[in-house]
């Protein structure tokens, strides 16, 4: 199992950028693919982006969203540039033991971070 933390959402106005950092616990983070998933109101979870020794983009982020690990700091970053409103949502980093977009195949999450894009 492994803990996660999410930080850097927040408010931002379309065309802006924001940069999530997810920091986990343990010894073992770099076995683990990486994943962002979001969830905006009325609407299902969705993935974002995944990462372990290849990177993996929702069509919604390619082009736009970079997400990036630094094992030694056991944290995975998603780097988010021209964002839109439709990128509003609460954001959600999760772990899991094999690199997949589906989101019942990762099992450890956090707690999420809010971030909200103005027109």
């Amino acid at each position: 199992q492994v803990q996660l933390v999410e930080s850097g959402g927040g408010l931002v106005q379309a065309g802006g950028s924001l940069k999530l950092s997810c920091a986990a616990s343990g010894r073992t983070f770099s076995r683990y693919n990486m994943g962002w998933f979001r969830q905006a109101p009325g609407k299902e979870r969705e993935f974002v982006a995944a990462v372990m020794s290849s990177t993996y983009y929702a069509d919604s982020a390619k082009g736009r969203f970079t997400i990036s690990r630094d094992n030694a700091k056991n944290t995975v970053y998603l780097q988010m540039n021209s964002l839109k409103r439709e990128d509003t949502a609460v954001y959600y980093c999760a772990a899991g033991v094999v690199i997949t977009t589906k989101e019942n195949e990762y099992n450890n999450w956090g707690q999420g971070t809010q971030v909200t894009v103005s027109s």
